[in-house]
């Protein structure tokens, strides 16, 4: 069996920055006796969250913060928190580690900017996403979302006046085709309608090396959490292309076909960290021999 690995996969540099302020954060207050949170997730794979609970990070929801303890060191997740979230861990006395990811700052910048300047905020992305829910934090006045096609669609034939100053923003892992089409179809019936592609370049180079491995492979693993927006984009990208095409979290999740197959490529989502790729690969490798 070949196993050829795509040129661009794994952990982006908001993800990888974050996991690192957070060990970083438990090896300091270790010494201190003091407790160490996330509030929320701190980003979508199991496997790092289980690492990281091991080790004594806590995840810490809204409910929590009236009764987080005193001293307490809350790290901020990749994806950020509405503004009247972080206020309220400030009024609790709370240590404050930020580990939101840049891009992510950036959406959050132009989505208060230009609230305050009264435009209508439009942002492409998935409706619950911890990003979405932050970036909507910062939009003073009412933030329009749009998941897909359809919905932009509709908002246009509800849009009672078409000259409203408007800019249009994306979740960083939103799909760029989508977001492409969604801007097309917004700007056709908006004269003063702003773009800015906010799409994360990780998440692009990622679907362009994947288009590339594809050419070349009888079947794709995609490794990646379930709950990742941009690993479940990689599996739909490949499953459409490719006739053999899984979504794991695990190396223990390979599918028996795998195991038989002459060229398998390997792809991962941007929160997925590099030893899960590597025992992944070795899996394959091991099973295959077995085959023979």
């Amino acid at each position: 069996m070949e196993i050829i690995r795509a040129r661009v996969l794994g952990f982006c540099m908001g993800v990888r920055r974050a996991v690192t302020m957070a060990e970083e954060m438990l090896d300091k207050c270790a010494d201190m006796q003091t407790p160490v949170y996330t509030m929320g997730p701190l980003i979508h794979n199991p496997s790092v969250l289980k690492k990281l609970t091991d080790r004594g990070l806590h995840t810490l929801e809204e409910k929590d913060i009236p009764g987080l303890p005193d001293g307490s060191t809350v790290v901020i997740r990749a994806h950020g928190i509405p503004p009247v979230l972080q206020q309220a861990l400030t009024a609790k006395g709370a240590q404050i580690a930020d580990a939101t990811c840049p891009r992510v700052k950036v959406n959050q910048k132009r989505a208060a900017e230009f609230s305050e300047k009264g435009y209508t905020v439009i942002l492409t992305g998935d409706k619950g996403h911890g990003e979405v829910s932050s970036i909507a934090g910062y939009a003073k006045n009412k933030l329009v979302l749009l998941q897909n096609e359809p919905e932009a669609e509709e908002y246009v034939r509800q849009l009672t006046d078409c000259t409203i100053r408007a800019v249009l923003l994306s979740q960083t892992t939103f799909d760029p085709a989508v977001f492409e089409r969604i801007s097309g179809l917004l700007k056709a019936h908006m004269p003063n309608l702003e773009v800015h592609n906010t799409i994360c370049t990780a998440t692009q180079e990622r679907q362009t090396a994947l288009d590339e491995l594809i050419r070349s492979c009888d079947g794709i693993l995609v490794i990646g959490g379930r709950m990742s927006a941009n690993t479940r984009r990689l599996y739909h990208t490949a499953a459409v292309s490719c006739p053999h095409a899984a979504h794991i979290e695990s190396a223990q999740e390979i599918p028996e076909e795998f195991f038989s197959l002459n060229v398998v490529g390997i792809t991962a989502g941007a929160s997925t960290p590099d030893d899960i790729i590597d025992a992944v690969e070795r899996r394959l490798r091991d099973g295959a021999a077995g085959c023979r």
